[in-house]
């Protein structure tokens, strides 16, 4: 192949790849930007901390609005351990409307979740359907994983 053909290939491959190498047992998406700050309210939350050992880093629009990126950090893997059981469905509700939104399953790949056993100090996502684009940002969720709720989350 030319020059442009291998170049034109590896753009419309990595795409696929990207969202092939979290879920082949890696605990966080390779390639994330640094970790920002979380937003005031998040990192006030010292019940989640408590609780269930993690952190809320970000929730944010992508895939052109398609989907929620929600990213957590685990401080404490046994609390933790709760949020990555298989069978258990995250769900995302927005509160202006009340729908629920799930995590999309993608044929081969599977839930767009990690569930692998949780490590201390890494950061780990979950993606949600936007369809429609119905959670815009500035809007308020709640995420609810079994008993886990984070409630009162503004998307970025």
């Amino acid at each position: 192949m030319n020059k442009f053909a291998n170049t034109l290939a590896s753009m419309v491959l990595l795409p696929a790849t990207w969202m092939l190498l979290p879920t082949v047992g890696a605990a966080s998406v390779p390639d994330a930007p640094a970790s920002q700050p979380a937003p005031a309210a998040w990192s006030a939350d010292a019940a989640l901390k408590e609780k269930w050992g993690v952190e809320i880093t970000s929730l944010r629009r992508t895939a052109n609005g398609r989907m929620l990126d929600f990213r957590y950090k685990v401080l404490d893997a046994d609390k933790a351990a709760a949020l990555f059981v298989r069978k258990t469905k995250p769900n995302l509700i927005h509160q202006a409307s009340g729908k629920v939104l799930g995590v999309p399953n993608a044929g081969k790949v599977g839930p767009l979740r990690n569930s692998d056993a949780p490590k201390e100090g890494r950061i780990y996502w979950m993606f949600f359907g936007n369809a429609g684009d119905l959670v815009k940002a500035g809007d308020k969720v709640t995420v609810a994983i079994g008993d886990f709720r984070a409630e009162d989350l503004v998307v970025e």
